[in-house]
């Protein structure tokens, strides 16, 4: 475990250095929105279609990360909002709580993925960005819309596919999954060009993540906060761990680091336009985030032990 948390470490040094700069003033309030608009539209993208487009893809491994990842989403928003409404929790709470469980910080994760396993594991982790791209977008937005605001469900529908029309991190793993079957030498400038753009990607987005932090809210409701954490970093790897889906080892600790960082920072914004509780969501960001330094080292050493 000490070894893991020192790979990974710097990691969550950049994010601190983000809230860090933030407080300071530094480069300034403005800069941080425009920069996190940057990396969703551009940078990430960048990264997601190069690596993909250039590395040794093994499409056949699509099912079983679908089975793992999307098995495992299911399974624990079926649990939190089961547990959510037996506990009478309001339908704004229950949507911040489920978001809390069930999404991810993919900026995190495939920073966490290239520490640990190098170019191979960014790779494997853009795929796992794909599946669970695809199946959060497809769930999360008309199951917080009902609880948040009770809209029905062909409003909810159009939204879904518009947003994973218009989403780039989807867009961009789709081109490069194509230009990798379709395209056998890479591509000038274009190759070149989003090689130079993803190198600069998953350093400015943890800065990002780190200056989004607000402490402001911690103090909300002790059971939607412990409910959606434990989902996140109980239930969630547990569930990884437990589906079968005949991964080897490094593959399947590669959806294991998916499954236990903490929740998307995006998902204060999602709450507040599903009617969610804010104040809540992101006190669970914050929290999970900060704790994730202790759970994530620690998940991927017990899982490594049992794994053998």
């Amino acid at each position: 475990m000490q070894n893991l948390a020192l790979t990974i470490a710097p990691i969550f040094v950049i994010v601190v250095l983000g809230n860090v700069l933030r407080r300071l003033g530094l480069p300034g309030d403005a800069f941080w929105p425009q920069a996190s608009r940057l990396g969703y539209w551009v940078l990430i993208p960048s990264l997601l279609f190069y690596k993909l487009s250039t590395a040794e893809v093994d499409i056949d491994l699509m099912a079983p990360f679908t089975l793992g990842l999307g098995g495992a989403f299911f399974l624990v928003g079926f649990v939190i909002l089961l547990v959510s409404g037996l506990a009478g929790m309001s339908g704004a709470q229950r949507g911040s709580v489920l978001q809390g469980a069930v999404r991810h910080n993919s900026f995190m994760a495939l920073a966490v993925a290239e520490t640990l396993y190098g170019s191979e594991g960014l790779s494997l982790g853009a795929l796992a960005a794909a599946v669970l791209a695809l199946v959060t977008n497809l769930v999360i937005v008309p199951v917080l819309k009902l609880l948040g605001t009770g809209a029905n469900g062909g409003l909810a529908g159009r939204q879904v596919l518009r947003d994973i029309v218009c989403n780039p991190l989807i867009l961009s793993i789709c081109a490069g999954l194509a230009v990798n079957a379709l395209v056998a030498e890479r591509i000038p400038v274009l190759h070149d060009g989003t090689a130079m753009l993803g190198a600069v990607a998953l350093p400015l987005m943890l800065l990002c993540v780190g200056a989004g932090l607000r402490l402001k809210g911690l103090r909300a409701q002790l059971a939607p906060l412990a409910l959606s954490t434990a989902g996140r970093f109980v239930l969630f790897p547990a569930f990884v761990l437990l589906i079968p889906t005949g991964l080897d080892t490094s593959t399947l600790l590669i959806l294991l680091i998916f499954a236990a960082v903490p929740t998307a920072p995006s998902s204060t914004a999602l709450a507040g336009e599903t009617g969610g509780n804010t104040e809540l969501m992101n006190a669970i960001v914050t929290f999970q985030t900060g704790l994730a330094f202790v759970t994530l080292p620690l998940t991927l050493a017990l899982a490594a032990l049992w794994l053998g």
